[in-house]
């Protein structure tokens, strides 16, 4: 499985315009094959930085995500309406159980 998470921190102007773009890209994304999970939240500790969790069954749903024009298309607006920049990172893991 891979595991994504990612943060945009918005602009206190640009805020509810940004999750509603992050809330659209979410819904979108959970209707691609491979998708198991697609979420974004807003953080309790910065309440204006929006957090995604995303969980793909492999990297080549992932990649084929990255590379259709709605996602992309969300990268460049979410980008124009963000206080800086975005962080992403993209883990290869193994689901443990205890």
């Amino acid at each position: 499985m891979i595991l994504v998470t990612g943060a945009v921190d918005a602009k206190p102007e640009t805020f509810d315009e940004l999750r509603q773009l992050c809330i659209d890209h979410s819904v979108r994304s959970r209707a691609e094959p491979g998708c198991r999970s697609h979420n974004v939240h807003v953080d309790c500790e910065a309440p204006l930085r929006l957090v995604f969790v995303e969980r793909w069954t492999d990297i080549e749903a992932l990649k084929v995500h990255f590379a259709r024009a709605d996602a992309i298309g969300f990268v460049k607006a979410a980008r124009r309406l963000a206080a800086s920049g975005t962080r992403m990172e993209i883990l290869d893991t193994t689901p443990a159980t205890l």
